[in-house]
């Protein structure tokens, strides 16, 4: 853990934000370098004074910092910083990243992810919509990131892990507070299949201030952010507002015009989100090539396939669905549907399983 000292010692320099400590690194490459470069050199960077130079010189890692990286240590905690090839290249690009992560799991630094956000009350359509959607979802090769809050975000971590994909819980606490505590399970599940991450130190408590902060690392790390339930005032939108700040794409699931819980996602859609009916709406928007389906060995490339055959097939998964939401969802007559389906079947890339539920068939 000594590698991590000189970060966590820049990281507590009284008047070095996020935004200053990107500069930094950008300008000088590490922190060790940062604490070496001349008086000189550190005034060319846009936010330091006299005083914060006087700050770096002083420069002293604190007890608890030593702790919590002695915690790491001691519990199997991943340390991810800026430099690391394994931190988010999406991340890495907004103004204010976090100079390093904890990690509970494994990163990937080229994974496609999408954040899925929305209320905490959620309803019915709410969770079912999720999980359904996010289990698509990763069956087209993308992560799930979400907050692992009730509701909405853990539907999307269930979706994903019913889809048998990759999925990325963001805390707005410490690694060693699991929030909200009913979801200790679904932490170690997502450890087991993907990643949970943290800004926050590890004992750090899910204190209110967090929960913005933690909002712009999910949007952050991802390409775009699907908001499927919020109301007027909800957190979800805040972590919409990042993502267009962020230039990601931002989408939105309508609900019911006379449901206050899915005012905030309507409000998105009058402002220009994308609405979502289906998983094609998506990876239309993010040009991501429908055509190459991660199943977790590598990518399998398809064979030629009618107009059709590619819509119905991009409406399916890993998890099985049943004929009836596929012709509700795409809009196709009973037989029109069947006949497709047949001919993906005789191609080797959809199977049939009792009670007419389809799904993708892995590769042999």
């Amino acid at each position: 853990m000594d590698a991590y000292l000189p970060w966590f010692t820049l990281k507590y320099v009284p008047g070095i934000g996020n935004h200053l400590y990107k500069r930094l690194i950008e300008r000088f490459g590490s922190p060790e370098h940062v604490f070496d470069a001349s008086k000189d050199r550190l005034l060319e960077v846009e936010g330091i004074s006299p005083r914060l130079i006087s700050a770096l010189r002083q420069a002293k890692l604190p007890d608890e910092a030593q702790q919590d990286l002695d915690l790491a240590a001691r519990k199997g905690y991943r340390i991810i910083c800026l430099t690391d090839p394994l931190y988010p290249s999406l991340l890495r690009e907004i103004p204010d990243p976090p100079p390093f992560l904890y990690v509970s799991g494994t990163l990937d630094s080229s994974e496609h992810s999408l954040a899925v956000v929305g209320s905490r009350n959620a309803t019915a359509y709410g969770v079912t919509t999720t999980r359904r959607l996010c289990g698509d979802l990763v069956g087209k090769g993308l992560s799930i990131v979400s907050g692992m809050a009730r509701g909405i975000d853990t539907a999307a971590h269930e979706g994903a892990l019913m889809g048998k994909g990759r999925t990325i819980a963001v805390l707005g606490s410490g690694l060693e507070q699991i929030y909200p505590a009913e979801n200790r399970e679904l932490f170690h599940k997502i450890t087991e299949n993907g990643a949970v991450i943290s800004e926050f130190a590890l004992q750090a408590l899910p204190e209110a201030h967090h929960f913005p902060q933690r909002n712009r690392v999910i949007s952050g790390m991802s390409l775009g952010t699907l908001v499927v339930e919020a109301t007027r005032n909800s957190g979800s939108l805040i972590t919409a507002r990042f993502a267009a700040e962020q230039n990601r794409e931002v989408f939105a699931i309508p609900g019911s015009i006379h449901s206050f819980k899915s005012a905030g996602t309507h409000i998105l859609i009058k402002q220009g989100a994308k609405l979502v009916e289906h998983v094609q709406d998506i990876l239309d928007e993010l040009n991501l090539e429908n055509r190459i389906l991660s199943q977790g060995r590598g990518a399998r490339v398809l064979p030629p396939l009618s107009e059709a055959e590619a819509v119905v097939f991009d409406a399916l998964s890993p998890y099985p669905v049943h004929s009836d939401e596929l012709v509700r969802r795409l809009s196709l007559t009973a037989g029109k549907l069947m006949a497709i389906l047949l001919q993906l079947e005789v191609k080797g890339l959809v199977q049939q399983t009792a009670g007419n539920y389809f799904s993708i068939k892995a590769e042999d």
